[in-house]
């Protein structure tokens, strides 16, 4: 396995890696502009080839300091439970800095996965889905 920090991942090779992964079905897999647009405004991507094939891609915007959200763990499903996944998050956090955290949101069937790295639960996260109004509660002008 080769494992790389910021190498050139296409678009193709990223949307047969969230195809062979388990995030196709949360990823816009058939808006190929917005896949570009991930890859390309990813400021830290590590990658793992078997042979040139990626298998593994930890996507990532981050500052270097304070915060890093993780936005994208994908693992092809054939090469998973080999210690792939653990090796993209190290690093990943080998290349920022001392204070930087990791922030991510775990897809429904990882939950267990990332406790299990040591990763800590936070209940206070929120999401503002795309075309979800700001609600105007009188306090704000918009």
């Amino acid at each position: 396995m080769d494992y790389s920090i910021n190498q050139k991942v296409t678009v193709e090779e990223f949307r047969e890696l969230l195809m062979r992964s388990t995030l196709a079905a949360r990823r816009p897999i058939n808006d190929t502009a917005c896949l570009r647009g991930m890859i390309e405004h990813s400021n830290l991507r590590v990658a793992c080839r078997d042979k040139g094939l990626l298998v593994g891609l930890a996507r990532c915007v981050t500052d270097f300091h304070f915060c890093c959200y993780l936005s994208d763990l994908a693992v092809d499903t054939a090469f998973q439970r080999r210690g792939i996944g653990r090796r993209l998050v190290a690093q990943a956090r080998q290349a920022l800095g001392p204070r930087c955290q990791i922030i991510l949101l775990a897809a429904p069937a990882a939950v267990e996965y990332y406790a299990k790295l040591g990763f800590e639960r936070h209940p206070q996260a929120w999401i503002l889905p795309p075309g979800k109004p700001l609600v105007n509660s009188g306090r704000f002008v918009t």
